[in-house]
């Protein structure tokens, strides 16, 4: 008879349970009702945004008068690029492409390609009146004074006192940088006249335009990674494909090799430690005699140098002690916790037979992504149309030091009216920024700070979907007390509708709670990015526990929201009532718990490791041409680790996908393996569910029904 512990009254004997109960109701109905009402909150929000706002300021660069560059049907259409009349203005490309460097920015068909000055022109033009031809498309449209002023032309930024070489990037145009004998050079040149009679060494644009050259040589590398894609994309899925097969292999093939992969690295930790307490002892043994080796490590105190240590009797001694203890601690766990490792394989060989029996499981990931990439599609667009939802915004460009108006906002309508242009004569109102004043505007943050929460509700619904459909899934192949003649017909489907019609509710309280933690997680990284440079110890201290403690408050939440949906596969609760039961239930078998997590992380890892690793070592041989039957089909590549790590990597993603149904599968094995234990005796009324194999290492067994 099982005894009340701490952790809550053992399961009573219900004589009607027979596996997951299909006479459910709804459960959590006030979070389903308050859900669907987010989610239509949500729709709205994205229709809101949509009408407001404007993908083309992201497409397009914006000019000084708030015109996009390349825009069809637009006095633009044939000006793709923004040039900007005095890039020495500009701090870096940051600003460059946040469109707010102080000086005029105008739409052109072409960036410059020369060298060239307003004074150089105009002491052209009276011989050659091609130089003004091609200087005046970057001055401001309608402009057509060669003869102007200099200082007027500057004070009136009709014209840049200089053009530079340049070249589109994003659509701006940066100065052409290329590196000649590691000194930095534009147009092969390393000096350049200012317009304003000066010269001036190239690496005055450095500040201007840093980074840029590296971004660029970037471009470069992407286009040769392009066409790496390009040539080697149908070998790249039939990698892929490879390890598709090797996940699914491994998973048939735990049900026979799970105990031996286990004990055979047991059996190897055990050997490498003994190993080192035999080499810490010949160390030792070999140093007697040796002089200053009988110092102590008290004696020497510290050193930078750790191979003086290595040099002491006592420090090898010390290094056999902890290794000896590490021994002596694995055996004796091996010892007291062999029965509870036999289960645990035990379960994972049983995980391995149930994903057998219901092949349909491994490919339901395949939804979840789907799910999950809507909703990152949606996040994204919507995120999108807020940031692009502001009116232009102009203000005024001025010396600061010199106009008091200097950064205000302005109309450019009515700005030459204004008493602005008398009090600052080379001031101008220009485009700045999107924005506005509206009530819409204003709240801008608050829906981009809803729509990242509703996001991370949805995904993490879309996940506890999964869960819960697998979870019932596995549960009806536990409970069927004839495997596999009594598991039900499609039994993930019938999960799935379960899950949907009775427990979208429970689901979304879950994901609420769950949302709710990593938004505040967000909300930490965003200070923490904030005050990285503050000098209070006391506030990065603060802020780094809070992560800390955040981060283990949604690890435990994961923890008690998987459990939890098991619960409401199984019996069809509500949320709370199922995550208190799965958690008292866990706890009430605690060492059980600890055992099996253990060990099915490390199968898993290894599993991960062997699907990852292997194809990844074949995807080498083949994309280096070491293997000589596929010299010829081999396509020939700039950089072979592009195909390799796209490999690698997506190996190891098609592993985690078919590997988290199985821990999923084990998961809910295991729970409803301690409700079995729980529930019944194995007499005949009350028979054990579980496996033979787990019936045999608890030394149970059923009572058998006479028949006559």
């Amino acid at each position: 008879m099982a005894t009340i512990s701490t952790w809550g009254e053992p399961r009573k004997f219900d004589p009607k349970f027979r596996g997951p109960i299909h006479n459910r109701h709804c459960t959590d109905v006030l979070c389903c009702v308050i859900f669907i009402v987010v989610i239509l909150g949500y729709i709205a929000l994205g229709i809101l945004a949509w009408v407001h706002g404007d993908p083309r300021k992201v497409v397009y660069p914006t000019d000084s008068y708030g015109q996009f560059c390349g825009q069809k049907d637009t006095i633009n259409e044939n000006k793709t690029s923004l040039f900007y009349f005095n890039i020495l203005k500009c701090a870096s490309p940051i600003v460059l492409i946040n469109l707010q460097c102080p000086t005029t920015q105008l739409c052109v068909s072409k960036c410059p390609d020369r060298f060239a000055t307003y004074i150089d022109m105009q002491g052209s033009y009276r011989h050659n009146k091609s130089y003004w031809e091609y200087y005046r498309q970057f001055c401001k449209p309608g402009f057509n004074k060669p003869w102007k002023s200099v200082a007027q032309v500057i004070r009136d930024e009709d014209c840049p006192s200089m053009i530079i070489p340049s070249r589109p990037f994003l659509k701006r145009c940066f100065p052409d940088f290329s590196t000649k004998n590691g000194i930095l050079t534009v147009a092969n040149q390393t000096t350049f006249k200012d317009g304003r009679g000066k010269t001036r060494n190239v690496t005055d644009l450095r500040e201007a335009a840093n980074g840029i050259n590296n971004v660029l040589d970037a471009r470069s590398v992407g286009m040769k990674i392009f066409e790496d894609y390009a040539s080697s994309w149908h070998w790249i899925l039939i990698g892929l494909f490879i390890a598709m097969v090797v996940s699914l292999l491994f998973l048939v093939l735990l049900r026979f090799t799970a105990g031996v992969l286990f004990w055979i690295f047991i059996l190897g930790v055990i050997g490498i430690i003994g190993y080192g307490v035999w080499h810490c002892y010949w160390e030792y043994d070999h140093l007697q005699g040796t002089p200053g080796s009988d110092l102590t490590i008290y004696d020497i105190g510290f050193q930078t140098d750790f191979r003086v240590y290595l040099q002491l009797r006592q420090t090898w001694l010390a290094f056999m002690i902890i290794l000896c203890i590490v021994e002596v601690f694995i055996i004796l766990m091996l010892i007291f916790l062999r029965n509870r490792i036999r289960i645990a394989i035990a379960l994972l060989q049983e995980g391995s037979r149930a994903i057998g029996y219901i092949m349909s499981t491994l490919f339901y990931p395949i939804i979840t992504f789907v799910l999950i990439a809507i909703c990152i599609s949606y996040w994204a667009v919507t995120a999108v149309f807020l940031s692009t939802s502001g009116e232009p915004v102009y203000k005024v460009m001025a010396n600061q030091t010199l106009c008091k108006y200097a950064n205000l906002t302005c109309d450019p309508e009515t700005f030459n009216t204004t008493n602005v242009t008398k009090l600052c004569v080379s001031a101008q109102c220009t485009f700045a920024f999107y924005g506005g004043e509206g009530f819409y505007h204003k709240y801008i943050f608050i829906f981009q700070l809803s729509n990242a929460f509703v996001f991370l509700w949805l995904v993490n619904f879309a996940i506890a979907l999964g869960q819960c459909t697998l979870a019932g899934a596995f549960a009806s192949y536990y409970w069927a007390f004839r495997k596999p003649a009594d598991i039900p017909t499609c039994p993930l489907f019938s999960s799935f509708g379960r899950a949907i019609r009775y427990h979208t509710g429970s689901l979304a309280f879950g994901s609420l709670i769950l949302a709710i933690v990593q938004l505040i997680r967000i909300m930490l990284e965003y200070l923490d990015h904030k005050l990285k440079g503050t000098q209070n110890s006391f506030t990065r201290f603060l802020l780094c526990c809070l992560k800390c403690c955040f981060w283990c408050l949604e690890k435990f939440i994961k923890f008690i929201n998987r459990n939890a949906y098991i619960m409401i596969a199984i019996y069809g609760k509500n949320f709370c009532t199922s995550a208190k039961e799965a958690f008292f239930l866990l706890m009430r078998n605690v060492v059980r718990v600890a055992v099996l997590d253990k060990v099915t992380d490390f199968l898993l890892f290894l599993g991960k490791l062997l699907v990852a690793g292997g194809v990844g070592v074949l995807a080498f041989f083949f994309f280096t041409h070491r293997i000589p039957v596929f010299t010829q089909e081999t396509p020939t590549l700039n950089y072979y680790w592009v195909p390799l790590l796209t490999v690698i990597i997506g190996s190891y993603l098609i592993a985690h996908g078919f590997f988290s149904v199985y821990a999923m599968c084990v998961d809910t094995l295991f729970l409803c393996f301690l409700e079995d234990l729980e529930r019944h005796d194995g007499s005949a009324e009350r028979p054990y569910y579980m496996s033979k194999s787990l019936l045999k290492i608890l030394n149970k067994q059923n009572v058998e029904i006479k028949r006559h």
